[in-house]
């Protein structure tokens, strides 16, 4: 049966989203993760089902993608077909040819996991590495430390708490209210908490969302990020180590995070919190 690149419509995002749940496993490498979706939510149903792209043979969804951002695919694959020798051609021609439907002409990266067969192909097709990530993880079979702050978990009331929090610790984040509200209506959410972390005087100094993909699965934690004004006072760590309390609440068995390994001081605060280092990953980047 030939490999079938699809679109789905939004009551359709469902099987796709069922996929990267299933596919996850500690033993996996980094890879697009359900939370990826619940993040991108934030946009509308609409916009996430325009995003997400999928490769299916005889009614089996392979691969998954999610256009994450201008130029940015984001895929993943079913993991007893990382090395499907025709699924890898497909990926990489779709990717590289913008009259697929992937990816336009110009700059494109594509973040695809580790030892998968459509990175060989993409090597010898003009494309290069890009700047490295460092994902992390932490261990959940035993319970989590304590934070030391308050934490709350942020319900339809608190949205506009969370939304401010968010903005302050992202500069130009475009991230409202609403936005809030619209990632909450979206399935994955269904499997995720936002947490908002405060100081000794009641003032909101972090956020954070997480997502679990089902027990004993990896969670993932997106976004994580500390108020302008508050950092450098352990609140880093804080929220992080209220994130992975809450993903084991969730029955999750490992805490999941990807940052760009040029900012060491996320990193070192993950650290901090327990997580452990994996090693780099990077994207494979295509020039104008």
């Amino acid at each position: 049966m030939a490999i079938v690149l699809g679109t789905p419509e939004i009551d359709g995002l469902g099987r796709a989203v069922d996929a990267l749940r299933e596919w996850q496993d500690d033993g996996a490498p980094f890879q697009l993760h359900p939370g990826d979706v619940g993040w991108f939510w934030r946009s509308g149903g609409e916009a996430t089902a325009a995003a997400v792209r999928t490769w299916s043979r005889d009614g089996r969804i392979l691969a998954v993608g999610l256009l994450d951002g201008p130029g940015l695919l984001r895929l993943t694959i079913a993991p007893d077909a990382r090395r499907d020798e025709e699924l890898a051609r497909r990926l990489a021609d779709d990717v590289t040819e913008p009259d697929r439907g992937v990816l336009s002409e110009g700059r494109a990266s594509v973040d695809a996991p580790t030892g998968a067969l459509v990175q060989d192909l993409l090597s010898g097709n003009g494309w290069n590495t890009d700047e490295p990530w460092t994902p992390l993880r932490r261990d959940l079979s035993e319970r989590v430390p304590d934070p030391g702050v308050r934490i709350e978990v942020a319900r339809p009331e608190q949205a506009h708490v969370y939304a401010a929090v968010h903005r302050a610790a992202f500069d130009g984040s475009p991230f409202t209210e609403d936005r809030w509200h619209a990632m909450a209506a979206g399935l994955p959410f269904a499997d995720a908490r936002c947490l908002v972390a405060y100081d000794d005087e009641g003032d909101a100094v972090a956020a954070v969302t997480v997502w679990s993909a089902g027990p004993g699965r990896p969670g993932l934690l997106e976004p994580l990020g500390v108020h302008r004004a508050h950092r450098g006072r352990g609140h880093g760590r804080a929220i992080s180590l209220a994130a992975a309390g809450a993903l084991r609440e969730l029955g999750a068995s490992t805490a999941l995070v990807c940052t760009p390994s040029s900012n060491t001081g996320a990193v070192a605060t993950y650290e901090s919190a327990g997580f452990r280092k994996s090693p780099e990953v990077r994207d494979w980047c295509r020039n104008a």
